[in-house]
């Protein structure tokens, strides 16, 4: 029996460091242009950036499509702005934090084809 305690506090204990290093990357904000330089290694991942909102997109797909830069990036490569999906919105200037899943080669058809967007997103506004 004192085996079987031992084996679940090691599972209670191992899967409570697998969800706080979860949290943990999540909150470390990383910039635009590190986000896509690292897109193949960040696929699958949540990830946390700042910046200022440079253009909204509402009501498309059941989502809002809201597009991010923080200076960083290169304009002529369009590696400068940060798509990100979620169900909140955001105005245009405003600076926020957005926390979401990096998807790479997203196509939703009809020639809506993203290399890199930041999906299920949450938004929080700078005040």
């Amino acid at each position: 029996m004192k085996f079987l305690s031992t084996v679940f506090a090691g599972l209670v204990f191992t899967l409570g460091f697998a969800s706080f290093s979860m949290a943990a990357a999540a909150e470390e904000i990383k910039t635009v242009a590190t986000i896509y330089e690292n897109k193949a290694t960040l696929a699958g991942q949540t990830i946390s950036a700042q910046g200022k909102v440079v253009k909204v997109v509402s009501g498309i797909m059941k989502r809002n499509f809201v597009h991010v830069q923080d200076g960083t990036g290169d304009v002529n490569s369009n590696t400068n702005d940060l798509i990100v999906t979620t169900k909140q919105t955001a105005k245009i200037g405003d600076q926020v934090t957005i926390t979401g899943v990096v998807v790479v080669n997203r196509d939703f058809g009809s020639g809506y084809f993203f290399p890199l967007l930041i999906e299920d997103s949450s938004i929080v506004v700078k005040k």
